[in-house]
């Protein structure tokens, strides 16, 4: 079921895949012609907070999550990417460091593109220069959106909100007709919401005792959207 007329998706929902789609096929095998794909296993690290940036990511399939960890370990993870989006691209064109980590959350396979390549073609580019552009405004307002999340809705509201956004994610792989199935492990989803995993586990329960969802193992399927967004808070209208 579409989210149209129910929820505002892109006011949460971070979608960098605009930004080298629809490039002129000339500047997009430029870049094509630089990347180096890797495999990376479900945990691994991508690249690391605190390390100079030198290279942008290009999610050619699977799922990356943006994290941020303190003192202790713990992960608030920022924002989970999709395959076809970019990552990385933030710290690299202010030429610093990485101000937060990021691990594959499923197997994937990711393209590096060297920053002077993709800093070459930014420079000639008036194409990807608007992308990038639109693109992290976008990003600023979902960020603003979380950020307020956070600090004004209960974490029944967020874990809704959650479980929408990694929806439609999941939502990109799967096949006309076939339930969308939401897979994260409950760590990961707590670390989303910002509290612990018994009471993601509690609530998940008592959306599944609703009939908002069901669970199969770490998998998720969301069957009733409706209900789940009037959870959150966020109807339209």
């Amino acid at each position: 079921m579409s989210l149209a007329g129910l929820f505002p998706i892109d006011k949460w929902n971070f979608k960098s895949q605009s930004i080298l789609t629809g490039l002129p096929e000339e500047e997009y095998m430029f870049l094509c012609s630089r990347m180096t794909d890797l495999r990376y296993h479900k945990g691994e690290v991508v690249f690391r907070e605190g390390v100079i940036a030198t290279n942008i990511f290009y999610i050619k399939k699977g799922k990356v999550k943006k994290y941020r960890a303190d003192g202790t370990g713990k992960e608030q993870i920022i924002y989970v990417a999709n395959t076809g989006e970019l990552v990385g691209y933030h710290t690299l064109l202010a030429g610093g460091i990485y101000p937060d980590s990021a691990a594959a959350i499923e197997d994937s396979v990711i393209a590096l593109i060297p920053r002077e390549d993709f800093l070459q073609l930014l420079s000639s580019s008036r194409v990807l220069a608007r992308r990038l552009l639109k693109t992290l405004s976008h990003e600023f307002t979902v960020l603003s959106n979380t950020i307020s999340a956070f600090t004004q809705r209960t974490v029944k509201e967020r874990l809704a909100i959650t479980l929408i956004v990694l929806r439609e994610k999941f939502k990109d792989e799967t096949a006309p007709g076939e339930d969308i199935l939401v897979q994260v492990s409950r760590s990961d989803l707590a670390n989303m919401v910002g509290t612990g995993i018994e009471n993601v586990a509690r609530l998940l329960s008592s959306f599944k005792a609703a009939g908002i969802l069901t669970t199969h193992g770490k998998k998720i399927c969301i069957t009733d959207i409706k209900q789940l967004v009037a959870v959150s808070g966020q109807t339209l209208g």
